[in-house]
């Protein structure tokens, strides 16, 4: 078993260290394969520190245009993968089949972006950042184009899942792309962004979605969908490589020609590739009581959100009388409430560092810092999500205002970024850069194959048992899920020191 890498604790008191999560998430161990021409690289040329390519050296604007264009870009694919929805009532007309078959190509979109970050993520440290940014996001406009021309329900859920399989290595490589434009304390914003906009995306798309649906018809939420993708991908051509490994990797190889250096072997390289980005994430899964139970909580919250996808602009509709439009700027809540917990977590921040500060002032002496400090915003938002549920669920009715469903919807939103984030940063301090990326692929897996079945029975589920019910019962389950954070604050310790993957800490 390899050993983790070491981790440093100061990129997580100045900020969210994502480059620990998303850079591992498949392959940080695939460095080994190209350790011998890295050092190669390092003992001929100037250090990192002083090189002209270092990203952390290039001017703020430079770097700013190399965080908004993947930030603009996984945008556009996680919005891609809500403004089909407002078309499904169209689809089932114009194609004669059920909702639930109309909402296959809605979910197959969704499965597609829990598969394509377990390949992209490794291939983005053997070829580099920009290599998956210009390969993956053409292809990803061809499926969506595809999608757009379907005359069959099939040809479009094909098109749909294959268009978020290219589309998906945006949610992980940009995230590698800050950590490496970005220094450990100036990442605070750039972590925020990158963790934030898979929530902000898909409601943005049914608000979109909507009024294109409602004055064009379906086809045109999949042009749409490609001009707000020809404004983000076409920049990404001008992109520069940003990844440390990539750059030195490229002097070496061009050394290794010159001075006979040998290739680094295949056979390591694919073994060290199967085991951490497959082998590993699903044994955590289910072996580890962290991840799996973190990962379901997780899980469970994020397909309540897709299932609002699915059915709340029906349910609003009936209720209200809402048009398609209408309906779409229901979501609106939801990124408010998304944008509400991104506030509060830029402020629980400040307010940590100013604690810290001051008591370093005052000469007190310093605690270690345990992973379990992060679960401090998981409380009030695994408060938050079932509130917002049972608010939704009792007031979405005739004879009360619209308003107060959606902001049960909005306390939803806010709860969930939370849990999210405090989850992301547990997870991955309790088990290392290496370690806690193969936890995180595994619950990213998992997070997306729930997320594309659930929507698939929340019609039935809500004609069923209604509005009021089918809603409490989520809140209920979100009730109880809510104590796992709490367990973990009381007995993380215990089970951190059980753990086979703990890095010592």
């Amino acid at each position: 078993m390899e050993t983790p890498g070491k981790s440093s604790n100061d990129s997580f008191k100045d900020g969210p260290a994502l480059e620990d999560v998303e850079l591992g998430k498949s392959s940080s161990a695939l460095a080994w394969s190209v350790g011998a021409q890295e050092k190669t690289a390092a003992a001929e040329f100037d250090p990192w520190e002083n090189d002209p390519e270092n990203a952390y050296k290039w001017p703020l604007g430079k770097r700013i245009f190399h965080t908004a264009v993947p930030a603009g870009v996984m945008l556009v694919v996680c919005l891609a993968s809500s403004i089909y929805v407002p078309a499904v009532e169209e689809i089932m007309e114009k194609f004669h089949v059920s909702s639930t078959i109309a909402l296959l190509p809605y979910s197959f979109y969704v499965l597609g972006l829990g598969f394509g970050p377990m390949i992209a993520s490794p291939c983005s440290e053997l070829f580099g950042r920009k290599a998956v940014y210009i390969s993956c996001g053409p292809v990803f406009a061809l499926f969506i184009l595809g999608s757009g021309f379907a005359n069959s329900i099939a040809a479009l859920a094909v098109c749909r899942f294959f268009a978020g399989l290219f589309g998906s290595p945006s949610l992980t490589v940009t995230s590698g792309t800050m950590a490496d434009v970005w220094l450990p304390h100036e990442r605070v914003l750039p972590s925020i962004l990158t963790v934030t906009t898979p929530f902000l995306g898909p409601g943005l798309g049914p608000l979109i979605g909507g009024y294109v649906s409602q004055y064009k018809g379906w086809r045109w939420q999949a042009w749409v969908t490609l001009m707000f993708a020809a404004i983000f991908l076409t920049p990404a051509f001008f992109l520069h490589e940003t990844y440390k490994k990539r750059i030195l990797t490229q002097r070496a190889q061009r050394l290794g020609r010159a001075s006979g250096l040998p290739s680094p072997p295949l056979s390591s390289t694919l073994k060290i590739f199967i085991t951490v980005t497959l082998t590993r994430p699903i044994h955590m899964l289910f072996t580890e009581p962290i991840v799996g139970l973190f990962s379901l909580y997780v899980a469970f919250t994020f397909s309540v959100l897709y299932i609002f996808f699915a059915a709340l602009p029906t349910i609003l509709g009936l209720t209200y009388d809402f048009d398609l439009g209408a309906q779409g700027l229901t979501f609106a809540s939801m990124i408010i409430g998304v944008l509400l917990g991104a506030a509060f977590m830029i402020l629980a921040g400040l307010a940590a560092k100013r604690r810290t500060s001051a008591s370093i002032a005052a000469g007190k002496p310093q605690l270690p810092l345990l992973p379990e400090r992060h679960l401090a915003i998981a409380i009030p938002g695994s408060l938050l999500i079932p509130t917002g549920l049972f608010i939704f669920a009792w007031t979405a009715r005739p004879n009360i205002h619209w308003i107060a469903p959606l902001i049960g919807e909005a306390l939803f939103a806010m709860g969930n970024i939370l849990v999210f984030m405090a989850c992301l940063l547990y997870i991955v301090e309790t088990y290392g850069p290496l370690y806690g990326a193969s936890a995180m692929a595994g619950n990213t897996m998992l997070r997306y194959i729930l997320g594309a079945c659930f929507p698939l029975f929340a019609r039935q589920m809500f004609g069923s048992l209604g509005v009021g019910w089918a809603t409490s019962l989520l809140g209920f389950i979100a009730l109880a899920l809510g104590a796992v954070p709490l367990g973990f604050a009381r007995w993380g310790p215990r089970l951190r020191g059980m753990s086979r993957y703990n890095d010592g800490r």
